[in-house]
């Protein structure tokens, strides 16, 4: 077909976006998946990428804008990668959401307008991650760089202030770099595995105001770190610990197995529901703080725990979500694959003088089958890949009232709702999804499901 080439001009209206953040659009009956743009963009667009059903492709020039567009808040949005959707208002960004999760469950799950509730909106769309990693980099010149990666690329955007974390780590950020520089110490060159800092990592207590700063590194002979460090903590009043966390493979993942605390403490303090938590520098904790507990709240309501229940949270992580719903509940279970994060979840729960709750360390799909109890509520979490089969076969065994399933991808929530949901054991009474990670495509879905009442 003539014009479906690379490098050929097309022009292209706009009337969906793609669970990546890309414009979707049809020419010559094709899909056609565009970066930067939006529903009601009419583009003329170069074609980068040709498959005989799609297309990539990039603006060659914006022909009418769409009503959705706005003015991005950060000056390298159209470069960086660590956002998407910075020229997109926000109520559209939320509506975009609602619709990917609606999607997801119809072409995927098979299900017929699935309940989904709209989204509910971030406090603030802006200076909101707790926590932001750098990937690290020398300039042409010689200077020290930490930032995100071109859209696309292996290219450094080099960042001194960033509109989607929390503004208290800005300063940090501007001038730590300069301070490396001034060490002389060398940044990690994947090409070659040479040099020394790989990342840059700050976390902070949205609540507390504490901060942790982390180089990820490839050993742990960094010179005067120890100097360093204590020269942080004296110049930055909120920032209570100095790590170094050693990743010395040939990897894309950025934290490696061992990190040690070299000034200050080896964790921060939160407040998280009401209660207090210690995060380490690279435990998980969900990056908005304040979505996260408006999900929390919307799960307590939907369940309306009554004190007489039994709830396993499986991969409860440091026992975020656990440790508030089991003062609602007469005994609580924590699963979760990482000790590290048990030994904290152990810790919280002291913490707080939470004294109804058990963690276990291993896998869900091992140790949610031979639990000496019948739950009445399993909370289910999982990373992005979704539930093994064995997670979901046991849940259709023991058949629990109530299922709670949180998800970080609707892909996968779609594909084990629809395992849940197939044989008629479980019906879907709603659906909750909540946006963790404004100014991007990701959005987290909590699923209520119930038990039929004839089984």
């Amino acid at each position: 077909m003539t014009n479906w080439q690379q490098g050929e001009l097309i022009e292209v209206v706009i009337t969906d976006l793609s669970d990546t953040g890309d414009g979707v659009g049809r020419a010559f009956e094709r899909v056609v998946f565009i970066s930067d743009a939006v529903s009601g963009d009419r583009i003329l667009a170069r074609l980068v990428h040709v498959k005989q059903k799609f297309a990539h492709a990039k603006i060659k020039e914006l022909l009418q804008a769409s009503p959705h567009r706005i003015k991005p808040s950060c000056i390298v949005a159209d470069k960086c990668g660590g956002c998407q959707w910075q020229h997109i208002d926000y109520e559209y960004q939320l509506l975009a959401k609602q619709n990917q999760v609606i999607q997801a469950l119809e072409r995927i799950g098979g299900f017929v307008q699935p309940p989904v509730d709209p989204v509910l909106a971030a406090p603030s769309s802006l200076g909101y991650r707790n926590k932001s990693t750098y990937p690290m980099s020398v300039s042409r010149t010689g200077d020290v760089q930490a930032g995100y990666y071109q859209k696309g690329s292996h290219q450094l955007i080099n960042l001194n202030e960033c509109p989607v974390q929390d503004a208290r780590l800005n300063p940090i950020l501007a001038e730590v770099k300069q301070d490396i520089q001034r060490q002389g110490w060398q940044i990690y060159n994947e090409e070659r595995h040479t040099g020394q800092i790989r990342h840059l990592s700050l976390r902070i207590g949205r609540r507390t105001g504490e901060i942790l700063l982390t180089l990820v590194v490839k050993d742990w002979n960094l010179p005067r770190i120890q100097n360093q460090a204590e020269e942080w903590l004296k110049r930055y009043p909120q920032l209570v610990g100095v790590s170094l966390n050693q990743q010395g493979d040939r990897t894309n993942a950025i934290f490696g197995r061992e990190t040690r605390c070299v000034a200050g403490k080896s964790y921060l303090r939160e407040i998280f529901a009401g209660l207090e938590f210690q995060v380490l520098p690279d435990t998980f904790f969900q990056v908005y703080t304040e979505t996260a507990e408006a999900l929390l709240q919307e799960i307590q309501s939907e369940l309306n725990l009554q004190g007489s229940e039994v709830l396993v949270d499986a991969y409860c992580g440091i026992g975020t979500l656990t440790l508030p719903l089991a003062k609602q509940v007469r005994r609580a279970l924590g699963l979760e694959v990482q000790a590290s994060s048990v030994q904290q979840a152990i810790i919280n729960a002291q913490l707080n003088d939470i004294n109804n709750v058990s963690f276990h360390t291993g896998t869900v799909e091992k140790l949610l089958p031979h639990l000496d109890i019948t739950p009445d509520v399993v909370l289910i979490d999982p990373p992005r890949k979704g539930c093994a089969n064995t997670v979901i076969e046991t849940l259709l065994e023991s058949k629990p009232k109530r299922i709670v399933y949180v998800s970080c991808k609707v892909s996968t929530l779609a594909r084990d709702l629809k395992l849940l949901c197939q044989e008629g054991v479980y019906t879907i009474r709603r659906i909750q999804p909540a946006d963790f990670f404004p100014q991007t495509p990701h959005v987290e879905a909590a699923a209520f499901l119930v038990r039929s009442p004839s089984i």
